[in-house]
């Protein structure tokens, strides 16, 4: 067939449906493969091989049927076949070989690649898995070949058949319920191999199981190998935190982030590693480089309370035993708000219950705090190291009368003001509907 009349004729190809073709000779079932569709191919058969007796057969829908082979080089250079006939089916020898086929059925025309299994045998004896450059990465080597099978497009253009490989292994998963690594099998499909292969490293140690091919599946002769246990080395963790501390009713948080606000605030830290994890810490620096690690934990879970006012940084390392595969993870930035006291004056203990009826200061970052109060004879009514306690206005189980009241406060800030404040406490016994005023004095 010259060029022109092969162009010329393409231009009558029908793909308003699959034409199958039916085989004879072959103890096995040939496998048929869609192809892609820019190969200008129906289809693709796989067929066991072996059977030079072997004959593709198809059936006609008229009478004027020729049928035509070509390689490599594709439909351009396809040669016409003879071929026999018995009412409608239309058969030729297979041709031993990989090869292409087109069959001009009166107007339609149909392209099939046809694979002889014989020269792609899946051929390996022998399996192995070792760490690549990349602690993430594992190279898979074999012994033998199981690359995917070539086949050529009506236009000559080189294309692939997936082989559909099962490749199975142990690896660790990580449970955001449970906060930890659990054992899980894994699977991957790999359209062939041959010499090395890449894959992302399992996380604990684990043999390599190889199953193929698809084709000797459908035969119901698949082969397996397995390499050898394997060690890993990735590294990978997962890590939270979270704000143990809960805000008191007189505390001002004036919170920038998800983590920090009033200190005293303490921070729970977590951290679930994976097997190859053997070096593991928390680091814990006032850089946001980690220049300088003020604090490291080798726990993987911690509570730590922060007492300094502006920024702290937090981050998980993780190393293997060789020290060649690091883990670290986001930073976590705390931030501690500069310190605040302000001090009310007045309160109503009796009038209105549930309003203004405690004496509190509102405070923020206060890391050491001491209050008493007093009447005017210097009797102490009521002390308290806590700036979230407040004064309800009793002395020994009973409310002391309305009057005029003296506290003394000595705190120390986060950022490291010292207060050392004295003045008045209006208690104030009244009936009416507004018994919310009260004045405040602000440091």
């Amino acid at each position: 067939m010259n060029r022109r009349l092969f162009a010329a004729s393409m231009a009558f190809v029908s793909f308003l449906g699959l034409w199958a073709l039916d085989f004879e000779g072959y103890s096995l079932q040939p496998v048929m493969v869609s192809a892609e569709s820019s190969s200008g191919l129906e289809a693709i058969y796989v067929v066991p091989g072996g059977q030079p007796s072997a004959r593709i057969v198809y059936e006609a829908s008229s009478q004027q049927v020729r049928w035509y082979r070509f390689s490599n080089l594709g439909g351009a250079y396809a040669e016409e076949v003879a071929t026999d006939h018995s009412g409608n089916r239309w058969s030729i020898p297979v041709a031993g070989t990989d090869m292409g086929y087109i069959i001009e059925d009166g107007s339609t025309r149909h392209c099939y690649w046809v694979v002889d299994y014989q020269a792609h045998r899946f051929d390996v004896s022998a399996l192995t898995a070792s760490p690549a450059e990349d602690c993430g990465r594992t190279i898979l080597a074999v012994d033998g070949d199981a690359s995917p099978i070539p086949y050529y497009s009506i236009n000559g253009r080189r294309m692939e058949l997936s082989r559909e490989l099962n490749l199975s292994y142990s690896t660790l998963a990580f449970d955001e319920g449970s906060f930890a690594y659990s054992l899980v099998p894994a699977e991957i499909t790999l359209a062939g191999i041959g010499g090395s292969t890449v894959i992302n490293s399992p996380l604990c140690n684990t043999s390599f199981r190889l199953e193929g091919d698809r084709f000797l599946r459908a035969w119901n002769s698949v082969v397996e190998v397995e390499s050898e246990v394997y060690t890993t080395v990735a590294v990978e963790a997962q890590t939270k935190a979270s704000n143990m501390h809960q805000a008191a009713d007189n505390e001002q948080t004036d919170q920038s982030g998800d983590l920090g606000g009033s200190a005293p605030c303490e921070v729970r830290f977590e951290a679930a590693a994976s097997d190859a994890a053997i070096f593991t810490e928390w680091q814990i620096s006032r850089s946001a480089e980690f220049e300088d690690v003020d604090d490291r934990y080798t726990e993987l879970a911690f509570d730590y309370t922060f007492t300094e006012s502006g920024t702290t940084y937090v981050r998980f390392v993780a190393n293997n035993a060789a020290g060649d595969c690091e883990f670290v993870s986001t930073t976590y930035e705390i931030f501690i708000g500069e310190s605040k006291l302000e001090i009310p004056n007045a309160f109503t203990p009796q009038s209105s219950p549930g309003v203004n009826d405690e004496w509190k200061v509102s405070y923020k970052s206060l890391v050491s705090y001491e209050c008493h109060i007093f009447n005017r004879w210097g009797t102490r009514l009521f002390s308290s190291t806590e700036p979230s306690e407040g004064w309800d206005g009793k002395y020994r189980g009973k409310f002391v009368p309305a009057g005029v009241y003296y506290y003394v406060i000595k705190a120390v800030g986060a950022d490291g003001v010292k207060y050392e404040r004295a003045g008045d406490i209006n208690i104030i016994n009244f009936t009416g509907t507004d018994n919310s005023s009260a004045g405040t004095e602000t440091e």
